[in-house]
């Protein structure tokens, strides 16, 4: 048998991995691929921290492909030249991968499929986005998942066999993903695949029912980026989590369902990572000046939730999700900045930052996306912080000297209804 390339995108892992299983069941040598080729993803680069989290995440899917006599080539460059380019250095007769759901890359992957013998699987999402008719409510959505039935069959750890003879991969310092300025050494994660499967079996799916809205305690997963970066599959978070008797992971089995909504909403309207979802919100009277701007992202709005958040983005690369809702609204409500501006910012620091998570997240917050909080539901930062953060701590570990508000937030919560009663009064 000819060789098979196995191309590595959002999929860093060999456990229940398809494309590279499938490739390891046609027979003969795999060649596991990498390609750093970011202008293809449009106006989505990949963000400075997603870089970081990407270096050591190749460093350990190489280790992990090493250990079975396997290795990872890594290669910049456009993809359908550098993979024409390995097929021809290699003999490999054959690329297989695992889809990607941004619109940029669909159409990239399009193209490649047309000219390349190619095989595509899904190692990302529990459903495929076409599988089910455009919904823009949650509920039915997921009760359609449901009713559908989950796939929660995991593969195992798949064991490439390697080629007689190696091609060439370039160093992967030479990608050049880290920062050179060490403004990531408050980064206390551990990317890959081994990391992913610790926080799985240290996560109390009890413990996220009571406590996940709550910043001051460690009730949620931690386990957002890992899934970005495909380093854990949600049909192995699945399996997992259903096992309990108890049905305790339901709750964060939910989740996994907003995940799946996300990327269903991005596929089937693309132009939402740039434009509402309600077009009427496009005439939005937003702010012209961005006053405030400057403030929020350096966590220095006076008001002590949105700081300590900003706050921990900054130091961790990661931020409790309910605080990402309360500094989100203060962004767009408080402030009238538009959501794009602070989807742009979170793109760039959050490690888990997801082109579908992330729109659907913001315009959820803005009031302009599917099944939406209504503009008029605008988080007040002091109540906020005194029903989730109760005895203050996770603002005491990120806040050490409050600085005076930015603004008065009752004055600021009228100007935000003013400016939604004006967008309802534009024919």
């Amino acid at each position: 048998m000819r060789p098979t390339l196995v191309w590595f995108r959002l999929d860093l892992r060999l456990t229940d991995n398809p494309a590279l299983s499938a490739a390891v069941r046609r027979g003969g040598p795999v060649i596991p691929v990498y390609i750093w080729a970011p202008e293809e993803e449009g106006a989505w680069p990949p963000g400075a921290a997603s870089r970081w989290w990407l270096h050591h995440s190749l460093a350990a899917l190489d280790a992990g492909l090493r250990e079975y006599g396997s290795r990872l080539i890594l290669r910049r460059g456009p993809s359908l030249d550098t993979l024409r380019d390995l097929m021809n250095e290699t003999g490999a007769d054959a690329v297989y991968w695992n889809r990607r759901y941004e619109p940029a890359l669909i159409a990239r992957d399009k193209i490649i499929k047309a000219a390349l013998p190619s095989e595509s699987f899904n190692s990302a999402l529990l459903f495929e986005p076409w599988e089910f008719k455009p919904y823009r409510v949650f509920t039915p959505f997921w009760k359609a998942c449901l009713a559908k039935g989950v796939p929660a069959t995991v593969q195992p750890r798949a064991r490439p066999p390697a080629p007689a003879r190696w091609p060439a991969s370039v160093k992967l310092e030479s990608l050049e993903l880290l920062p050179r300025l060490d403004w990531a050494k408050g980064f206390d994660w551990k990317p890959g695949e081994a990391g992913a499967q610790k926080l799985l079996r240290r996560f109390n799916a009890r413990r996220y029912t009571t406590d996940r809205d709550r910043p001051d305690l460690a009730g949620t997963s931690r386990l957002s980026p890992h899934l970005h970066f495909g380093e854990i599959s949600p049909r192995q978070i699945w399996n997992a989590l259903t096992k309990n008797a108890d049905q305790s992971g339901w709750g964060y089995l939910r989740q996994l369902g907003w995940r799946e909504f996300a990327h269903h909403l991005l596929y089937h309207f693309p132009h939402t990572a740039e434009e509402p979802l309600r077009p009427q919100f496009s005439r939005f009277p937003w702010s012209k000046t961005n006053t405030g701007w400057r403030e929020w992202t350096r966590g220095k709005t006076g008001f002590p939730l949105v700081d300590a958040g900003m706050r921990e983005l900054w130091t961790t690369g990661w931020m409790h999700n309910r605080v990402r809702m309360v500094v989100a609204s203060f962004l767009v409500k408080d402030l009238l900045i538009p959501w794009q501006e602070g989807a742009r910012w979170f793109w760039d620091t959050l490690v888990d930052a997801d082109l579908a998570n992330n729109t659907l997240g913001w315009q959820w917050t803005a009031g302009c996306g599917a099944d939406a909080a209504p503009y008029f539901r605008i988080f007040n930062p002091i109540s906020q912080a005194e029903k989730f953060d109760p005895h203050g701590d996770y603002i005491r570990r990120w806040v050490k000297t409050p600085v005076a508000p930015i603004l008065d937030h009752t004055a600021a919560r009228d100007r935000a209804l003013r400016a939604f009663d004006q967008l309802k009064s534009t024919p």
